[in-house]
Parts: C-alpha cells; sequence; structure tokens
C-alpha cells in the first residue's frame, strides 16, 4: 500500500459518547515505522504514554524498530470504572480522562492523555480529591523527603525551584486538595508513561496547557487502578487489559469474574442484542495472558487478536490531524535516558 494513498491520522485525545449506552471511545491504528522512529517518539506523536506503545508491539525493539516495521498505534480505549464527571486517572493504564460539564441532551465529551506516575517508593495515592488551585511558572518546592533522596544520590537540590525549562513541574500545575501532590507538566517529556515521580501526575507540556485552561478549580478528581476493564460499544462488549502495577497484590482474576459478571447485568447489557451475546473465551484469555493495552471485542465468535488487529486502519506515518504536540524534538531523551526516569526494578508483572 503506497504511503501517500493512506489516510492521515486523526489525533486521537477528544471523543464524544453516550454514556447511557457505551464504554468505549477511539479507534486501533497502524503505522509503517521509519528508520529513524523510536517508539518513545511515535508515542508522543500518538498522544501516547511509553508503556501503552511498547506493550501494544512486544516483539519491536523500542530504541531500534526496524524501517517497514507495522507498529500498532492503541489509541482505543475502554473508560475506567468510575463516575464520569471531573477527572479520572486510571493508574494502571497511565492514562487520564477528563469529563467536561455538558447540558441537559449533549453527547458526554471525554478528553483523555497519558500520564506518568508516582515510583513503587513513591506510590501514587488512590482515592477522591479536587483541584484546589492552578498556576502558570510554578516554583517547585522539594519536600525535606525529596531533597534527602537526592543528596543521598549526590544530586543535592535547593530549597526552591524557579520557573523555567529545567522545573520538573512543567509550565502549568493543577494542585490536588491532597497535600504534596499535583497534576502538571515535565521537563522530560519522555517519561510520560512511566513510574517515575515522586507521587504526582505528570504530563507531556503540550497536554497540561490544554487541561490547564479547560479544568476549574474545584473539579473532583479520582484515581483508581483498575488494569482489567470491560467496555460496552455497538452491541459488542470489549476487555482492555493492562499489566498489573507490581506493588498491586490484589487477586484479579475474581476480581475480573465480579466485574464480568456485573457488566453482562447492567441495563447497558440488556440494550439490543447485547443480551444475546456470549463470551468468547479463548479472545477474554488472549488479552488477559499477554496485557497488551488493546481493547478487543470478547463477544464476537471465533475472533482471534490478530484477526481482529488485520481489520485496523492504516494510517500515514505523521502527526495526526488536530494533534496537541508540534512535533518538537528538542526535550526527546536517549533510551538510556528514558530508562533512568522510571524505577530501577520492572515497574511491571505480567
Amino acid at each position: 500500500m503506497a504511503t501517500q494513498s493512506l489516510p492521515i491520522p486523526l489525533a486521537s485525545h477528544e471523543f464524544s459518547i453516550d454514556s447511557n449506552r457505551d464504554d468505549v471511545v477511539g479507534n486501533i491504528q497502524i503505522i509503517t515505522a521509519s528508520k529513524d522512529d523510536t517508539l518513545s517518539d511515535i508515542a508522543r506523536r500518538f498522544n501516547l504514554g511509553y508503556e501503552e506503545i511498547v506493550s501494544a508491539n512486544p516483539d519491536i525493539d523500542p530504541w531500534l524498530p526496524q524501517a517497514g516495521a507495522k507498529i500498532i498505534i492503541p489509541t482505543q480505549f475502554v473508560l475506567p470504572n468510575a463516575p464520569r464527571e471531573g477527572i479520572v486517572i486510571n493508574l494502571a493504564a497511565m492514562r487520564l480522562f477528563y469529563y467536561p460539564k455538558v447540558k441537559p441532551g449533549e453527547l458526554q465529551r471525554v478528553i483523555t492523555h497519558p500520564v506518568g506516575i508516582g515510583r513503587v517508593e513513591w506510590k501514587t495515592p488512590e482515592g477522591t480529591t479536587r483541584v484546589a488551585s492552578k498556576k502558570e511558572n510554578p516554583a517547585w518546592i522539594p519536600t525535606p523527603s525529596i531533597r534527602k533522596e537526592h543528596a543521598e544520590n549526590g544530586n543535592p537540590l535547593p530549597a526552591v525551584v524557579p520557573p523555567g525549562p529545567d522545573n520538573p513541574m512543567g509550565t502549568h500545575v493543577l494542585k490536588l486538595a491532597w497535600p504534596t501532590y499535583a497534576i502538571h507538566g515535565t521537563d522530560k517529556p519522555p517519561s510520560i508513561g512511566l513510574r517515575g515521580s515522586h507521587g504526582c501526575l505528570r504530563m507531556y507540556p503540550e497536554d497540561i496547557i490544554g487541561l490547564y485552561h479547560d479544568v476549574p478549580v474545584g473539579t473532583p478528581v479520582s484515581i483508581v487502578n483498575q488494569p482489567r476493564l470491560l467496555g460496552w460499544r455497538d452491541h459488542t462488549l470489549y476487555a482492555q487489559a493492562y499489566s498489573i502495577l507490581e506493588d498491586d497484590k490484589r487477586d484479579h482474576s475474581n476480581l475480573l469474574k465480579k466485574s464480568l459478571s456485573a457488566t453482562r447485568t447492567t441495563p447497558k447489557a440488556k440494550l439490543g442484542r447485547r443480551a444475546h451475546t456470549s463470551i468468547n473465551s479463548a479472545a477474554l484469555n488472549e488479552a488477559l495472558r499477554t496485557p497488551r493495552a488493546i481493547a478487543i471485542p470478547i463477544t464476537q465468535s471465533n475472533l482471534t487478536l490478530q484477526a481482529y488487529l488485520e481489520r485496523a486502519t492504516h494510517v500515514q506515518n505523521t502527526l495526526p490531524f488536530n494533534s496537541t504536540w508540534d512535533g518538537d524534538m528538542s526535550q526527546q531523551l536517549t533510551a538510556a535516558d528514558v530508562l533512568e526516569l522510571g524505577d530501577k526494578k520492572p515497574a511491571h508483572v505480567r
């Protein structure tokens, strides 16, 4: 297929959805890698995080994908099982969802972006809070424990890091009602989609700007940890599996059974032909066995992941139309730099 004949990709960060019917937004796309691509570069181009793009392409070298390799772009998302209001962050997916208020009768809007989360020893908490304040060009005041850690590592910090290109909080911050926690930008964009922060939630510089202007003070914030997601779209139930965070010791097999039972008995499950569907156990087990951050139908008989991916739209390997990023590569880092931003130990277990 000639590259010039392929469609230009569309940005995959803002959608409209009928929340009374559906739980899935976006579509999977496939591109052809270019000579100088890395998966980290491609992730930012398509508004994905590092773990998302690497999980979706387990047989591709993240730093040396061969020119001509087919790269899966997992820009289809099952929404978290949480109230669709304000900001919802799924730690397992390392992804933020913002539900702006809409007028009665209007479709629900959802804006989604990847995030970086806290390291194992600096866990991002789960629970509910709110946006307490906002600030442009913030100074960063490291906590005593953070300064102690940096000093022990031979990298002492000043009491205050002023605004500027070296400020880890980036250019915009949404402070949460939880003391010392915030949603903010970063001076290291390739850290998005990794466990690399001291508990705060990092966003690409281009994404935090939009969120900053969209989200009012007082907006509710829910932080959940859901590595196994189920949701309806049209007549089909989808499953999306992310790797389980290494410090998450819950029984996810039992949790999935309960979630599957609950999903099949909701009012949504009784709409149209949904009530007459049955679970394709092979497809579900395939999605769970090797979590790839790909939403796959599990009520279409005999469908495999490979067959589903063969239906995906092939698009040009270029910035999507209406992308939040302008393509500036000046802050992209080397492979060693990026891996240093995450945990020294593997961030996930399968």
